[in-house]
């Protein structure tokens, strides 16, 4: 994933890297990446379990979910970076909603932007550095009372580092 001025631009985002060399075009979908378990748990107790796919290397976090045209309900992608760092994302050749989670080095979520909006080139900020992003359906947070505070566990997270 290229970094640009401090923001790390993924998922559904960039197509330079950091080096200055133009990457390939994106044109369509990435194969399906290596999976993960994942569980977010509310203040309450309540435990959300997801399987994730690992968006692990530049390329992979580049293209994100690009061009996909569905995500099965309890499914995402997570982004585990190399260092704390604050992450802005976009929604551009991504044809799906997404509920883009960001999560603090201690794994809680730190902020949310709900329901991205297909297609769009707005930047999505995380307001302050973390050391993840998740990337779920749109409207799944809201459906299922997830917000920002609650902890979000995987063994994604110690193999990324």
């Amino acid at each position: 994933m290229p970094l640009l001025a401090g923001v790390c631009l993924l998922s559904s985002f960039v197509v330079a890297t950091g080096e200055g060399r133009a990457e390939e075009a994106i044109t369509q979908a990435q194969p399906e990446l290596a999976k993960a378990p994942l569980t977010i748990v509310g203040h309450d107790g309540t435990r959300h379990s997801f399987t994730v796919e690992l968006a692990k290397t530049p390329r992979q976090q580049e293209i994100g979910e690009m061009f996909r045209k569905n995500i099965a309900p309890d499914h995402g992608m997570l982004f585990v970076w190399p260092y704390p760092q604050e992450s802005a994302m976009w929604m551009r050749n991504t044809f799906v909603p997404l509920d883009i989670v960001f999560i603090d080095t201690d794994h809680r979520i730190h902020a949310i932007e709900e329901n991205a909006v297909p297609l769009s080139e707005g930047i999505l900020s995380s307001h302050g550095v973390v050391g993840s992003v998740l990337e779920l359906p749109g409207g799944t947070t809201e459906r299922l009372g997830i917000v920002v505070g609650d902890r979000v566990e995987s063994s994604a997270f110690a193999a990324a580092h």
